[in-house]
């Protein structure tokens, strides 16, 4: 039988790799670039990758994890 903490990416991360410091970081990046630049331009491909990194560590890793055999 597992244990269910077994099936949890994040029980084995660090603080400074969960998931409210991720978006908390992802939140950051994007107001931070806005706010000193004010360049569009700049603002909407950082988004876009901040995206792309949430959807990476935040969906599909933990999926990769829970999905692996043990």
């Amino acid at each position: 039988m597992t244990n269910p903490q077994d099936l949890d990416l994040w029980a084995h991360k660090p603080m400074w790799c969960q998931p409210w410091s991720i978006l908390l970081t992802g939140f950051i990046a994007m107001l931070s670039s806005w706010l000193v630049l004010h360049r569009l331009w700049i603002t909407v491909p950082l988004s876009g990758l901040v995206l792309i990194w949430w959807f990476v560590f935040l969906v599909m890793a933990p999926a990769a994890y829970r999905n692996q055999p043990r």
